[in-house]
């Protein structure tokens, strides 16, 4: 039977007991249905897997003996911080929950001059606890060491300052003939990616203007959702962990 693989914000460390906390608590006792004695694999983000042994389980409070730290190597050396354009619908879900299972590190929603969701207060909360919490699963799901951050709702100027921690910064568009071929290994990437109808050519310019690469991936116009993945594929694949 395949051992749950469960997301806690709770301190960790071997020989403790841990008592998980609530969205943990209700995955394990209510969705799972899992009883004392039954065995699990948790994570807290700082880098590894934990086995441990549920000790008591209900619908509102499992705790468990937290009986050994694994290591986990699933964590790509490669550093992509990911600026998404805000989208209607399930496709800011997808890019979000695929990007975790590409890789990325940091995801910034964004708002751009031809972005037709517009978020504040307590709208702007709850969208970002929902893709937090589609990131944990996702980082469940895939195995991963870490769970990438949702950070607040940024403007383009503020994610182009922001960005400028980064190596190599890359803005997506298909009005470019440059591609990621010839570029010096970082170990850090910013990707900016526009909405379904593009980012303006006042926005790819002030992007080039503050250090962003003009790159195409393909012939061929992807949505919003897919060229994220796409992105985040070939940025493993010639600097990360695919392939290796």
């Amino acid at each position: 039977m395949r051992i749950p693989r469960i997301y806690t914000d709770s301190p960790l460390a071997v020989g403790s007991q841990c008592q998980l906390d609530d969205n943990a608590a209700n995955h394990v006792g209510r969705v799972l249905r899992m009883q004392a004695g039954q065995e699990l694999r948790i994570f807290n983000g700082d880098g590894q897997d934990y086995r441990a042994v549920i000790t008591e389980a209900g619908k509102k409070q499992v705790q468990v003996d937290v009986t050994e730290a694994v290591t986990n190597t699933t964590e790509s050396p490669l550093r992509v911080v990911l600026a998404q354009t805000l989208s209607k619908g399930d496709r800011m879900d997808y890019a979000v929950q695929k990007a975790v299972e590409m890789g990325v590190t940091d995801i910034i929603p964004l708002t751009t001059e031809r972005c037709d969701v517009r978020l504040k207060g307590d709208r702007e909360d709850k969208r970002l606890r929902h893709w937090q919490q589609i990131a944990i699963s996702a980082a469940e799901q895939c195995g991963r060491a870490r769970v990438p951050e949702i950070r607040p709702v940024m403007t383009v100027p503020q994610w182009l300052e922001h960005a400028q921690a980064c190596d190599v910064r890359l803005v997506l568009h298909h009005r470019t003939e440059h591609s990621l071929n010839n570029l010096s290994t970082p170990t850090s990437v910013a990707l900016m990616i526009g909405p379904e109808g593009g980012l303006t050519a006042e926005e790819i310019v002030l992007a080039e203007s503050n250090g962003f690469l003009p790159v195409a991936l393909g012939p061929r116009v992807l949505r919003t959702e897919t060229a994220p993945v796409a992105a985040l594929a070939l940025c493993q694949w010639l600097w990360g962990d695919i392939g290796t």
